[in-house]
Formats: C-alpha cells, structure tokens, sequence
C-alpha cells in the first residue's frame, strides 16, 4: 500500500504467483495523478514525465500553524485543491503509477536529478548484492555525488568496479555511484524502510577519513 498521513491511502500494488514481482508499479486509488513538476496541472498518461503523486477530493485542511507548509504541501491549481507530500511518480500510459522515490532523498549531481531507489535496484542485479542504499554526498565539482553503500551476500566477493559496472548497464552514466562503500549492515526500520539518515552519515564518515 502506498499513502501518507497528509493523502491518506492513494494506491495500492497486488502481488501474485503468476505476475512479475515489481516494487515501484501501483494501482492508483480514486482522486490520485501526478502533477508536473512546476505545479501547472497533471501530467499526460504514458508522457514518462516524472513528477509529484498527487490527491484530489477530500484532503486535509493544513498543518497546525504554519501556513507556509500548508501552501507547500496543499496547493490549489486551475481551482482544484491537491495534497502533494512529496513522493515524486510517473503516470504510465496504462494507468498504473511507478513511483521514483521521495523529493528529499533525491540527488542532485551536475544539475541532474538521480533518485536513490532506481540506483539501489540497479546494483541489486548484481548477484552479490545482498542489500544497497544511495544517498548523495558532497562533491566540489557536481554538488553531489551519488555514492552507495552495499552488504554483500554471505560469502560473495565483488569490487567497486564490479557494481558499477553493473549499475552502469540498467541507468544512465550520470547515476551510476562515483564511490561504493562496503557495509556489515544496511540499517532500516522495523517495516524495512532504508534509514537515509544514517546512511548519509555514515557515507560521510567514510569518505572523510578515505
């Protein structure tokens, strides 16, 4: 299921034996689109422009004293009053959303925007790969750079160029990671959600002392 507390529950995604398991395809629920990127309304069904996942009808009133998150956060276009937490998606030309990732764990290296999850799927073709997650981190060139931390599988061997390597054949050259740091653990919460907090700080911590 996918939804937060400011959109309540805006789609959803069955999995069977006899379907391709996907991890970002979902069933919109009634009232959900995505909207362009500039807010001037939705995107075209099967456009692949990414943009904000989006509720229309019933959403809440705003955030208890801060009316600057509430314009954010709830904006009115064309008349039409929206809830946009921040999930970025694309409406793909059957209907089904894909989402991308969340706007605040997307990376902006050289004017490009990357976003996380489809580089840590990337690198999880590689059959060594046990666990991944992608943060951006400082770079004096770029603004950021896309860096990795990976757990590999118990008793496999892979090196930097190995993965990257791999990235390199399912996205563009630009998300491939510059760096990818080799970790016990990968942390998440209780649900399995990536903990990008801790990521970021321990990519850091990394790479200041390389």
């Amino acid at each position: 299921a996918l939804g937060s507390s400011e959109s309540g529950a805006q789609a959803s995604k069955l999995s069977t034996r006899a379907a391709e398991a996907t991890s970002g395809d979902f069933e919109p629920g009634p009232d959900n689109t995505v909207l362009r990127e500039d807010l001037s309304g939705e995107v075209a069904p099967g456009s692949e422009e990414p943009g904000w996942l989006a509720r229309r009808g019933h959403v809440p009133l705003g955030y208890y004293k801060d009316p600057e998150k509430t314009a954010r956060t709830f904006p009115t276009i064309a008349g039409v009053r929206y809830a946009v937490p921040g999930d970025r998606a694309i409406l793909q030309a059957d209907g089904r959303l894909r989402l991308l990732d969340r706007e605040s764990v997307t990376i902006n290296t050289g004017g490009e925007k990357v976003f996380a999850e489809e580089v840590e799927h990337a690198l999880k073709h590689h059959p060594a790969v046990y666990d991944a997650i992608v943060v951006g981190t400082p770079h004096e060139r770029w603004g950021q750079q896309v860096t990795a931390l990976v757990r590999l599988r118990e008793g496999a061997a892979a090196s930097e160029d190995d993965l990257r390597r791999e990235a390199g054949v399912h996205v563009a050259a630009y998300k491939v990671p510059r760096r990818v740091l080799f970790v016990g653990e990968v942390v998440r919460s209780p649900s399995g959600k990536p903990d990008y907090r801790w990521a970021l700080d321990a990519a850091r911590a990394r790479l200041d002392r390389s």
